[in-house]
C-alpha cells in the first residue's frame, strides 16, 4: 500500500505545482473582449431581424392598402 499513496501524492503535488494561481491579466482582457464582440454582433442581429419583420409588415399593410384602395375606386 505505501509505494501507491506515495505515488498519488507525487501526482498530486505536480498537478498543483503546475496550475497557475491567478488568470494572467492579458487572458483576462482578451476574454472580455471576445465577450464584447459576441455581445455587440448578437445585438446587432437582434435589432436586424427586428427592422426585417417591421419592413415586411410595411410592405403587407401597404399591399392590402392600395388593393383596398383600388375597390374602392373601382
Amino acid at each position: 500500500m505505501a509505494p501507491v499513496e506515495r505515488y498519488d501524492s507525487a501526482v498530486a503535488s505536480r498537478q498543483l505545482e503546475s496550475r497557475p494561481g491567478r488568470t494572467p491579466v492579458l487572458r483576462k482582457v482578451g476574454a472580455g473582449l471576445i465577450l464584447l464582440a459576441v455581445a455587440a454582433l448578437a445585438i446587432q442581429f437582434v435589432i436586424h431581424l427586428i427592422i426585417g419583420v417591421i419592413i415586411v409588415c410595411a410592405v403587407i399593410v401597404a399591399a392590402v392598402a392600395v388593393l383596398w384602395a383600388l375597390r374602392t375606386i373601382l
